[in-house]
């Protein structure tokens, strides 16, 4: 499931940023703000637009697992965050309640709600 997303979420992304994806699922996970399992995290409702577009069920290829893999062994780029977006796609109106703290490649990732 990490590598799905991962991939659906980012394989456009420079590897840097697909483990940083990877990375902020596992942060939500271990924070205790979201749910408690992988696929609650993943399904969440409004957490990962490709779970609503069906983009999700892309086949991954061999760098999702690679990121996948390196995201699980504590590789985080992000520094602990818990959220991404693509400020040219995303058009939810939440996303501006975030507090930007890096942007790798095309994303931006943020810790915390302004």
């Amino acid at each position: 499931m990490l590598a799905r997303v991962i991939y659906s979420e980012s394989r456009t992304e420079p590897y840097r940023g697909q483990v940083a994806v990877g990375a902020v699922v596992l942060n939500r996970l271990n924070s205790g703000q979201f749910p408690n399992s992988l696929r609650r995290v993943i399904t969440q409702p409004l957490a990962f637009s490709v779970i609503d577009t069906g983009t999700f069920w892309l086949r991954p290829n061999a760098s999702a697992y690679k990121t996948a893999r390196e995201a699980l062994r504590g590789k985080d780029p992000t520094g602990g965050c818990l959220y991404f977006f693509n400020p040219d796609k995303s058009t939810s109106l939440w996303i501006r309640k975030l507090k930007p703290r890096m942007k790798i490649g095309r994303h931006v990732f943020a810790k915390d709600l302004i």
